[in-house]
């Protein structure tokens, strides 16, 4: 086994990261997992990860601190998020601090191997679309934006959206990608 593919998956979905575990080591990835932040310093420790799979939401809290920890841990660890709560806000954020890439669940390990091999610099070549943004997409921007501010509190980001709990509730089920 390639001692260079180490790999921590930070997900609070066991049976998830049970699948992605498997999946990578079966590419011949050397793996750790982490159900949560303190889970994250542990396994650092013992691991010296050069790659990471972070889920952006982890129970109540918000997979964004690990990203932060990892990156300062190793700027060069390609560091891929995975979102049920897929926004622009949340994808700005975790590249910011330093993820590689962001993948909407559901994505499998073609798909995070390949985000791993992508250009660490962008790639200039992407399509540019001229798809006009819609009411409902902005709403959910300003939604996820809330979110990202308020560390994923519900009652909270109701409150500064001027919205009732049980909407917002409605909405994310509405809108979760799976």
């Amino acid at each position: 086994m390639d001692d260079s593919r180490r790999l921590l998956i930070v997900e609070d979905d066991a049976r998830f990261a049970g699948t992605l575990q498997r999946s990578f080591e079966r590419r011949g990835y050397r793996v750790w997992l982490a159900a949560d932040a303190a889970a994250v310093e542990k396994a650092l420790d013992a691991a010296s990860p050069r790659f990471a799979v972070v889920d952006l939401k982890l129970g109540t809290g918000s997979g964004l601190v690990c990203v932060q920890r990892l990156h300062a841990f190793d700027p060069q660890m390609r560091i891929v998020v995975l979102t049920g709560y897929a926004s622009i806000a949340t994808a700005v954020e975790a590249i910011k601090l330093g993820a590689c890439h962001y993948l909407a669940k559901p994505s499998n390990a073609d798909d995070i191997e390949a985000a791993f091999d992508s250009a660490p610099s962008g790639d200039v070549t992407a399509r540019i679309t001229a798809r006009p943004t819609s009411i409902k997409t902005l709403e959910w921007e300003r939604i996820n934006e809330t979110l990202v501010e308020t560390d994923f509190n519900i009652s909270e980001t109701a409150r500064r959206l001027g919205m009732h709990r049980r909407t917002l509730a409605r909405k994310l089920v509405k809108r979760q990608v799976n």
